[in-house]
């Protein structure tokens, strides 16, 4: 099997695995604000994250000799081995993974793409490579590692001050779209633009026939990002409701994905690298074989989790079936295309974390540096914001590139348990 062994190398897997890691959700968080189900993405999803690892385990696991102490990925696959303890640390982070998946889905229409990739990421960091620094035996430089993870946590804390001053300046256009409503219109009209900003829709079956659309929806070419009719012409589009919601729902579910992430690289690592001595004269878990059953995991979770999804939707989503799934065309291109991207992109980090350590490959958490030029440019978010509100995207984008430079830096090689 190939295994990175420089230094070099595994940075540079580090840095193919940030822009592959940063990129996969502004491709779902596309289809969501198109007004596909998250259920649907997720689920097309699913299959292609799974297929990734099956791709990487034919090549990558498959190159090079076949030896007692590093089989390669069929071998060892096949082999009658008393492994479990491996098995089972591999899909529970695969568990960990999916959950965390699929509630930043649901956490980046509450709070945007920026907001919910640079907390999650952060308390992944800050939880999971504290846990992988000990569990890897401290090989990378403690006065080098701990600044960086102190960086990450500055960063979740400005994006947490992020979301709150865009959505008050969000709220704010939204009233001055109203008062100058009022002035034109009267009372009445007034009411009814409320209704419609404010009040979150009520979940509808996605079998039942499409509403039309209104022929001033059909006369309006292009909306200037940023401002009030940008705001509700997307809310009326995308198929999570946000409008008019609670904050703190928002934050605590990018939260639970944080935490849930966290827990997914140090289950790796003592799947491959067996720091609490669980197996008995066999050989370690290859990274390949690892992310063969953690991708697994990840697969079973995220179809079970859906297919429940799609009768008992949560959050205000509207139901939805299997029938209506397997009939559902629109943007499944994209979230295929979307799995495979991210299951690329945690191939390479786990590479590069078992040549580097697991707590210096953490790096590619700095992910939301490429998700938040995609949000800004893609969906205009930020547009007409105020000047505290950029300051504070500045300061947090800036903390992050501090966060990922140090974490490289803290790099070593790994030595044999």
């Amino acid at each position: 099997m190939y295994l990175v062994k420089d230094i070099g190398g595994a940075i540079a897997l580090m840095g193919v695995s940030l822009v592959l890691l940063g990129t996969w959700p502004v491709v779902l968080a596309v289809l969501e604000r198109r007004g596909r189900l998250p259920q649907h993405t997720y689920l097309d999803y699913s299959i292609t994250n799974f297929l990734a690892a099956l791709l990487v385990a034919f090549t990558f696991g498959q190159i090079g000799a076949d030896t007692p102490e590093t089989p390669n990925f069929l071998t060892q696959l096949t082999q009658m081995q008393d492994n479990w303890p491996s098995i089972l640390f591999a899909m529970s982070g695969g568990v960990f993974n999916g959950l965390g998946t699929l509630a930043t889905q649901y956490g980046w229409a509450f709070v945007g793409l920026s907001v919910t990739e640079v907390m999650a990421s952060s308390l992944k960091v800050v939880i999971g490579t504290t846990l992988n620094y000990f569990l890897d035996g401290r090989i990378n430089k403690a006065e080098i590692l701990f600044p960086g993870v102190g960086c990450f946590l500055i960063a979740a804390c400005l994006g947490s001050l992020v979301h709150s001053s865009n959505a008050s300046d969000n709220q704010e256009k939204l009233s001055s779209a109203m008062v100058n409503h009022s002035n034109t219109n009267g009372d009445n009209e007034n009411e009814e633009l409320t209704k419609n900003l404010l009040e979150k829709d009520e979940p509808k079956d996605r079998e039942e026939p499409e509403p039309e659309i209104t022929e001033a929806a059909q006369a309006v070419e292009k909306i200037e990002a940023g401002t009030a009719d940008f705001l509700v012409d997307l809310e009326g589009k995308r198929s999570i409701k946000v409008l008019g919601s609670n904050t703190f729902l928002g934050l605590g579910i990018v939260t639970f994905a944080g935490v849930s992430y966290s827990l997914f690289s140090p289950a790796f690592n003592l799947a491959t690298n067996d720091q609490w001595h669980t197996l008995k004269g066999v050989p370690h878990m290859v990274v390949y074989t690892a992310f063969f059953y953690f991708s697994l995991a990840c697969f079973a979770i995220g179809i079970a989790l859906n297919i429940w999804f799609l009768y008992h939707p949560m959050v205000g989503v509207p139901r939805s079936s299997l029938t209506a799934y397997l009939k559902d065309w629109k943007g499944r291109d994209l979230a295929l295309v979307a799995g495979m991207v991210c299951g690329l992109g945690n191939a390479f980090q786990f590479m590069a974390g078992q040549a580097a350590g697991y707590a210096a490959a953490d790096a590619v958490q700095a992910l939301p540096l490429v998700s938040t030029v995609w949000g800004i440019v893609l969906f205009g978010e930020y547009r007409r914001s105020s000047r505290r509100t950029y300051t504070l995207l500045g300061s947090m984008l800036f903390m992050f590139v501090v966060a990922m430079v140090i974490l490289m830096a803290s790099s070593a090689h790994r030595r044999p348990l």
